[in-house]
C-alpha cells in the first residue's frame, strides 16, 4: 500500500508539482490583487490631492468660448489654453507650412504644457521657434535622447524651453516648460510637403486631430513546465510600447465645448491658370489676386480642431499637365523632383482579367456615427460594381471577426444579395483588431493565377500597432494587391499610405457620405484597369541617388513621383514601362526643369521612408536601417523618430523653489465619432483636470503618468492577471486532491477484489 506526505510522495512527483504550482499561482494572484488595490488607493489619493490645490477661481458662467475649467472645492479654475494658426504656401508641386501653437497660462501656477498633434505623413519637419515676448529662440536638431536631456535640464533650472518629438510619422508632441502665470508662449514649427495629384486634381490635406488609437494589450506567454519540476516562467511582448505617447486625453463633446481653436490660411500659387478651388469639410473664403493665385481662409474664423482640412484645385484647362520637372541646388548637389502621369491604360488592347476582390470593413467602436455610414455606403457601392465573372468575399472585424463565405464566391445575384444583407446589418462596437482581419484577407485559398487578386480595406486606421500590420502585409501579400480606403474625418494617413505601398496598391480618403460615389468610382477605375508596370528611371549623364529605389506600379490617373540627388544637372531622364500590353517611354531634358523649393528635404524624407520599408521587408537589418535614418536626419536637419528639435531660453524665468505643474492638453474627439462607441458607456466623470507637480519628476516623459482632462477618457489599462492566476491555482489544487483520493482508494479496491 502506497503512503503519502502532505505534499505528495516522491513516488508520485506529479501530485507534488501540481500542489506546488497551484499554491504558487494562488498566492501570486492574491498578491497581485492586493498590490493593485493599494495602487488604486494611492492613485485616488494623489488625484484628490491634486484637485484641491489652490488656483484662481471663477464660475462656469464667467468662462469664455473654448475655455477649459478645473473643478475646485470653491469653484472652477481656468486651465492652460491653446490656440493654433496654420499658414500654408503652395508653390507649384510643393508646399511650406508654418504651424503656430499659442500657449496661454491664465492660472497662478508655473506650468509645463504638452500637446500631441498630427502632421502630414509625407512632411519633413525642419524648423522650431519659440517666441517669448520680443525674444525669438530658434531650435536645433539633436539626437532624440540628447534633445530630451537638454530640455529636462532647462525645465529643471527654470528656463523656458520647447521640444518637438516625432511619435509616428504623422504624430508629434510639443512640450513647453516654465510658462509663468499670465504668460503667453508661441511655438512655431515648419515643414515641407509635396502636393498630391490624382488625374486632373491637385490637393493638400492638413490633419488637425489625432483620433484615439486602439492599442492591443501586451501579449503574456506563461506557464512553463520544466523537466525538473521547478515551476513556470513568463514573457511579455508589447505591440505598442509607446502607447502612453500616442494616447492624449480626449474630451467628450457632449460635456465640453471644443478646445484648441484653429485658424488656417492657404496661399495657393499653382503655377498654372486655376479652375475650381474647393474645401471639402470647412467653409472658406477665396480671394483671386490673379489667374494662378488664390488666398483661402476659413469663413468662420477659428474653428475647433476636430477634423482634417482638405483643399483641392483643378487647372482652368480641361487637362492637367502630364509632366512636371523641378530642381533645387543645395550645397554641392542638385535635387530633382519629377511628376509624370503615364497615358491611360485604357488605350491598351488587352482584355481585363477576371478579379477576386476581398472586401474588409472595420466596424469597431471608432467607426461609430457617420464613419460607419460612409464605410457601409462605400462597400455597398463597391459590391454593385462587381462583374459577373468576378469572385468576392466580405470580412468584418472589431475585436472579433466574421468571414462571410468560407472562400470567395461568384458575384451572382444570390451571393450579392446575401452580402448586401450582411453589410446593412453591421453596427459599430468593440476594439480594432486589424491584424487578424488582414491575415484572413491575404490568405489566398483559390490560388488561381488567372484572376487578379485585390483586397479593399475600409477603415479609419485608428490603431497603435501599425508596424504589426505592415509586417503582416509584407509576409503574406503574395499575389494580392492591397487598396486602402480611409474613412471618416481624421483617418490615420500614415497607416493608409504605408499599407498601400507595401501591398502594391493605392489608397483614397472618404471624409463624408457625399464623397462616397466620386471617390469609390475613382478607386474602381484603378481596380478595373491594368497598372503601368515595369517602370524604370535612368539618367544619361548624372550620377543619381533615386527614391524610390524600386519604382512601384502606378494606377490610372496616378503620377509617378521620383526624387533624386544628382552630382550635376546635365543630360536627361528616361522613364520606361509598360502600359497594359504595350511598351511606353518618355525622355525629359534636365535643363528644362523649373526652380523648386524644399526639394532636398523632400528627397531626404522619402529616403527615410525607403529605409523604414526596407527594414519592414527585412532588406535591411534594423541596425543598418536605423543608422541610415539617423544620418539622413542629421545631414538634412529634419525630425524623425531618432531626432528632435529643441529650443532653450538662456535666462531662467521660474524663481528657484517655485513648483512646476505638468498639464497635458486634451484633444477633441474627431467630428462624427461616437464617444460612447469608442470608450464605452460610463457614468458621468468628475469635471476636473488632474494635474500633478512636475518638479518632483525625474523620469523621462515616455514613462510619466498622464493627467486626464475634464470628462476625458483613456482606454482602460487596469486589468491584471490576478483572477486568472487564482482560478488556475485552485484548479490545480483540486486536481491534485482528486488524484490523491483516487490513489488512496485504488489499493482499497484492489484489496477488496
Amino acid at each position: 500500500m502506497d503512503t503519502y506526505d502532505a505534499a505528495g510522495s516522491s513516488e508520485h512527483p506529479l501530485l507534488g508539482r501540481l500542489i506546488k504550482l497551484g499554491l504558487f499561482l494562488l498566492v501570486q494572484g492574491v498578491a497581485v490583487m492586493l498590490i493593485g488595490s493599494i495602487a488604486l488607493l494611492v492613485s485616488f489619493a494623489s488625484a484628490w490631492s491634486a484637485t484641491t490645490e489652490q488656483a484662481g477661481l471663477l464660475q462656469p458662467g464667467d468662462a469664455r468660448s473654448g475655455t477649459l475649467l478645473l473643478k475646485q472645492e470653491d469653484g472652477y479654475a481656468e486651465a492652460i489654453r491653446l490656440g493654433i494658426d496654420v499658414d500654408i504656401t503652395v508653390s507649384g508641386p510643393t508646399l511650406r507650412a508654418r504651424v503656430t501653437q499659442v500657449f496661454r497660462n491664465p492660472t497662478r501656477d508655473w506650468v509645463e504644457a504638452t500637446y500631441v498633434y498630427p502632421l502630414a505623413t509625407g512632411g519633413a519637419v525642419d524648423t522650431l521657434k519659440m517666441v517669448v515676448g520680443d525674444r525669438v529662440i530658434v531650435g536645433d536638431i539633436k539626437e532624440r535622447q540628447q534633445a530630451r536631456v537638454i530640455y529636462e535640464e532647462a525645465r529643471r533650472t527654470g528656463r523656458k524651453a520647447a521640444l518637438t518629438e516625432q511619435e509616428r510619422p504623422n504624430i508629434f508632441t510639443n512640450s513647453v516648460a516654465n510658462i509663468g502665470p499670465g504668460e503667453t508662449v508661441l511655438v512655431q514649427i515648419e515643414y515641407q510637403e509635396p502636393v498630391h495629384q490624382s488625374g486632373n486634381e491637385y490637393s493638400l490635406r492638413l490633419p488637425l486631430v489625432v483620433g484615439p488609437r486602439y492599442n492591443p494589450a501586451p501579449i503574456v506567454q506563461s506557464v512553463d513546465f520544466r523537466r525538473d519540476g521547478s515551476g513556470w516562467g513568463a514573457t511579455n511582448s508589447d505591440p505598442v510600447p509607446d502607447r502612453d505617447r500616442i494616447s492624449p486625453p480626449v474630451l467628450d463633446p457632449a460635456k465640453n465645448a471644443p478646445v484648441n481653436p484653429t485658424s488656417i490660411t492657404v496661399r495657393l500659387k499653382a503655377g498654372f491658370a486655376l479652375g475650381e478651388v474647393k474645401s471639402h469639410h470647412h467653409r472658406v473664403k477665396i480671394e483671386n489676386p490673379d489667374s494662378t493665385t488664390r488666398i483661402v481662409t476659413l469663413a468662420d474664423g477659428a474653428v475647433p480642431a476636430d477634423r482634417d482640412f482638405e483643399l483641392t484645385w483643378k487647372p482652368a484647362a480641361e487637362k492637367a499637365p502630364s509632366v512636371g520637372l523641378f530642381r533645387e541646388h543645395v550645397g554641392d548637389a542638385d535635387y530633382l523632383l519629377a511628376f509624370v502621369t503615364p497615358p491611360s491604360a485604357e488605350q491598351a488592347t488587352q482584355k481585363p482579367l477576371p478579379r477576386e476582390v476581398v472586401f474588409v470593413i472595420d466596424n469597431s467602436g471608432s467607426m461609430g456615427g457617420t464613419s460607419m455610414e460612409q464605410a457601409k455606403a462605400s462597400l455597398l457601392y463597391a459590391l454593385g460594381r462587381l462583374q459577373p465573372n468576378d469572385r468576392f468575399n466580405v470580412i468584418r472585424f472589431d475585436d472579433t471577426m466574421d468571414v462571410l463565405f468560407s472562400t470567395s464566391v461568384p458575384a451572382d445575384p444570390p451571393h450579392l444579395g446575401e452580402a448586401l444583407g450582411f453589410v446593412n446589418g453591421l453596427q459599430a462596437r468593440g476594439g480594432t483588431e486589424m491584424v487578424p482581419a488582414m491575415r484572413a484577407a491575404l490568405t489566398d485559398r483559390l490560388g488561381d493565377t488567372n484572376m487578379v487578386r485585390q483586397v479593399v480595406f475600409l477603415t479609419d486606421g485608428a490603431i497603435g500597432n501599425e508596424q504589426q500590420l505592415f509586417e503582416t502585409i509584407t509576409a503574406m501579400r503574395g499575389r494580392s494587391r492591397v487598396f486602402m480606403v480611409g474613412i471618416g474625418s481624421a483617418p490615420n494617413t500614415h497607416l493608409m499610405t504605408r499599407a498601400a505601398e507595401l501591398g502594391r496598391g493605392a489608397f483614397t480618403h472618404i471624409g463624408s457620405v457625399e464623397q462616397v460615389e466620386e471617390r469609390m468610382r475613382s478607386l474602381f477605375a484603378k481596380l478595373e484597369n491594368p497598372a503601368v508596370t515595369g517602370l524604370t528611371a535612368k539618367f544619361s549623364e548624372a550620377k543619381a541617388d533615386v527614391t524610390p529605389a524600386i519604382i512601384p506600379d502606378v494606377y490610372r490617373d496616378e503620377p509617378l513621383v521620383l526624387a533624386a540627388r544628382l552630382d550635376k544637372l546635365a543630360g536627361s531622364l528616361e522613364i520606361k514601362g509598360r502600359v497594359g500590353d504595350r511598351p511606353w517611354s518618355l525622355t525629359l531634358p534636365l535643363q528644362g526643369a523649373a526652380e523648386g523649393k524644399g526639394l532636398s528635404k523632400l528627397w531626404a524624407r522619402r529616403k527615410i521612408g525607403d529605409a523604414e520599408v526596407a527594414r519592414t521587408m527585412r532588406e535591411l537589418t534594423p541596425e543598418d536601417a536605423d543608422k541610415a535614418i539617423l544620418a539622413l536626419a542629421l545631414d538634412h536637419q529634419i525630425v524623425t523618430r531618432f531626432t528632435s528639435l529643441v529650443a532653450v531660453d538662456k535666462t531662467p524665468s521660474r524663481p528657484e523653489g517655485e513648483p512646476l505643474k505638468l498639464s497635458e492638453l486634451p484633444i477633441n474627439l474627431p467630428a462624427g465619432w461616437d464617444f460612447a462607441k469608442v470608450f464605452g458607456e460610463r457614468p458621468h466623470a468628475p469635471a476636473q483636470l488632474r494635474e500633478r507637480r512636475a518638479d518632483a519628476r525625474d523620469q523621462p516623459a515616455a514613462r510619466r503618468p498622464t493627467p486626464a482632462a475634464p470628462d476625458a477618457i483613456r482606454l482602460p489599462k487596469t486589468a491584471t492577471p490576478a483572477g486568472l492566476k487564482m482560478i488556475a491555482g485552485l484548479i490545480l489544487i483540486v486536481l491534485a486532491l482528486i488524484l490523491f483520493v483516487f490513489n488512496r482508494r485504488r489499493p482499497l479496491l484492489t484489496d477488496a477484489a
